[in-house]
């Protein structure tokens, strides 16, 4: 009986392509996907798992599309590093997301040690955001990152010292103007359950689109600590969909306070990454997830944060926590479309 067989067949396969974006893919999500420097991938076993598509369908470029790198001099922009990522995106047919347009931090000496008038500024944040957005086409742009303080006010910076919140829309029309079918997000830290930040947010999305300003999405950056996920998530996620957009876990790591864990700390961190997989699997638009890298060996966090760490589905010797087993089961939790 064929049928019966065929059946056999795709039950078998189903079961040996397991991986992170499998079971994304499977609970109808665009991608599970991670950050990502080039400099890793002369590293092969981890090149090896980042190319591998039942693990990754998606690659946000840590550093290279920041603005130190794509514009180091005024008006000279470079594009040869992030081309690097760009290409092997192209090459492995895995989507890109652009990272990022506007932020305070990691910008050249002589943006931030500049002194420019209002119309000169206005002028310069357009022409990168174009030109950056232009250079690479067909994706999705963390166009405004970090813009508010955790109080819910806006971040004191450059661009809100020259410019108030118009740079706001500048930056997203300029990167409409570049590439009219990209997916234009704003995306920050702190936001993911409901409280000051999240709701300022929503007020600036609520303002943006009175005016008719093109914005798509909210990315979710989600840097937890262990025991820390918001109970609001969800609602939360909802709250932002609500608004007439999609949303993304755009920076996934969930760390310890403290080194090592003890057997109750990992099992929490199992739950803690179940939980905000779970989370965007019950909102049909909260649209994927990415971690912000996969492994210790290449993450953030014991450089910003010391003693602390661990905050990644596999180790810095490639060894799978049951943080990754708890992402799957996220993407298996019932959904409510």
């Amino acid at each position: 009986m064929p049928s019966l067989w065929s059946l056999f067949v795709l039950v078998s396969l189903s079961r040996t392509l397991s991986g992170l974006n499998v079971a994304a893919r499977n609970a109808r999500k665009l991608y599970l996907g991670t950050a990502t420097n080039s400099d890793q991938w002369n590293d092969t076993a981890y090149f090896d798992i980042l190319r591998n598509d039942a693990e990754f369908g998606q690659v946000t470029p840590a550093n290279v599309m920041k603005w130190f790198a794509t514009e180091p001099e005024e008006g000279v922009f470079t594009f040869e590093d992030a081309d690097v990522i760009a290409n092997f995106t192209k090459e492995t047919g895995k989507l890109l997301r652009g990272h990022n347009c506007v932020w305070y931090n990691q910008l050249p000496e002589w943006l931030l040690n500049g002194t420019f008038t209002a119309p000169e500024l206005a002028f310069i944040v357009t022409r990168h955001c174009f030109n950056l957005v232009d250079r690479y086409k067909g994706h999705v742009w963390d166009v405004i990152n970090e813009a508010f303080n955790d109080d819910g006010t806006y971040r004191s910076d450059i661009f809100f010292n020259t410019l108030n919140t118009t740079y706001i829309p500048l930056a997203l029309y300029a990167a409409s103007a570049a590439d009219p079918n990209a997916k234009l997000y704003i995306n920050d830290f702190n936001i993911e359950g409901i409280g000051a930040k999240s709701t300022a947010l929503k007020s600036l999305i609520k303002w943006l689109k009175s005016e008719n300003v093109p914005i798509d999405g909210v990315g979710l950056q989600s840097h937890f600590t262990v025991g820390g996920v918001p109970p609001t998530l969800q609602q939360n996620i909802e709250e932002f969909v609500a608004l007439g957009l999609e949303v993304a876990i755009t920076e996934l790591d969930i760390r310890f306070t403290s080194l090592p864990p003890d057997a109750a700390g990992i099992a929490q961190q199992k739950k803690d990454y179940e939980a905000v997989i779970a989370a965007c699997n019950a909102v049909e638009r909260c649209v994927g997830v990415t971690l912000w890298d996969f492994t210790d060996k290449y993450s953030w966090i014991p450089g910003t944060f010391p003693g602390q760490g661990d905050a990644c589905p596999w180790d810095e010797n490639y060894v799978k926590r049951p943080a990754y087993e708890g992402i799957i089961e996220g993407f298996r939790r019932p959904q409510h479309h």
